[in-house]
């Protein structure tokens, strides 16, 4: 397994959420890049302009930094779609990507208007980041952010159907925040809050003995390794989850897919599994965003599977 590599590959390039475009598509989105990065501020983060550019044309509402907890990185955004009708929505709770040491659900704002403009409340959470923090530390905020969302959400027009997904380790937190039930019992609930789970390239089960030394000292010491691993917790009374990954992901091998879906098994626990024949591990997230380099149709799936579980 392979999660070293997460930094270089996706840290400095979104460029290669262009890749694979024909070149007509590619002229055309390099002609909007330009517009658009000529009327951002300089502050904005670069690599992330092109992605987040239908924030200038989002007509819904979004509310930024709303803190759940006192740490400046524990804050999260709300995106409110603009509804027809005063009908409550549900809610996603989505978990950047970023190998756990890097990423911002600033530079995430793609999501938040995909997902929302599909009908859903979207909550994009920030958690605490190596090395600040070591395992379980992001895990503890990513459900402190869930439990915020669930005792204040209907404030902001959402009902009672509550879904987690991320990116990579966004996902994997995500993840375990749904099978181990310690995460959400120290705040006061239980996984039962969760209708279901959509996981987009996550590391569920990988050997930080066999990686960088970064990421050893993240998740030990190694005695702490199977508290990191999804698979430890799965028993079959988790939440239904969607598994997607994309068949030319090198950086999070498909060992992870292949563990938790047979602990999955073994317990008959629910989910359905989606493996894209095309597509990096830059494209799956790109697919949430109006670029989507590789075509792929995870937001669909996404959208197909949460409305099983409502």
């Amino acid at each position: 397994t392979s999660v070293s590599s997460l930094n270089a590959s996706y840290k400095y390039n979104v460029h290669c959420l262009l890749c694979g475009l024909n070149y007509f598509e590619i002229m055309i989105k390099i002609i909007f890049s330009v517009l658009v990065l000529s009327i951002l501020s300089a502050c904005s983060d670069i690599k992330f302009a092109v992605v987040n550019a239908p924030q200038l044309t989002y007509d819904g509402q979004i509310i930024r930094n709303i803190a759940y907890g006192d740490n400046p990185r524990q804050k999260l955004d709300i995106y409110i779609p603009k509804a027809s009708e005063n009908a409550a929505l549900p809610i996603i709770v989505f978990f950047h990507g970023g190998r756990w040491s890097f990423g911002s659900k600033d530079q995430y704002k793609f999501v938040g208007l995909t997902l929302s403009n599909m009908g859903y409340i979207v909550v994009l959470p920030n958690t605490r980041l190596y090395p600040e923090v070591k395992h379980p530390e992001f895990v503890r905020d990513g459900a402190a952010a869930v439990a915020w969302v669930y005792n204040n959400i209907a404030e902001y027009g959402g009902n009672n159907n509550l879904y987690l997904s991320g990116h990579s380790s966004g996902a994997h937190i995500s993840a375990l925040i749904t099978a181990d039930e310690s995460y959400l019992k120290a705040q006061g609930l239980s996984t039962n809050i969760i209708n279901a789970f959509a996981g987009i390239s996550a590391p569920y089960d990988f050997d930080p003995s066999i990686e960088s030394e970064d990421l050893r000292d993240m998740f030990g010491p190694p005695s702490q390794y199977p508290t990191m691993q999804v698979t430890t917790y799965v028993d079959g009374s988790e939440p239904p989850m969607l598994l997607l990954y994309t068949a030319e992901d090198t950086d999070v091998h498909i060992r992870n897919l292949e563990l938790i879906t047979a602990q999955l098994d073994k317990v008959n626990g629910r989910y359905e599994k989606i493996i894209y024949p095309n597509g990096n591990h830059i494209d799956a997230v790109g697919a949430l965003s109006w670029v989507n380099p590789a075509g792929l149709p995870i937001i669909e799936d996404m959208d197909a599977f949460f409305n099983k579980y409502q």
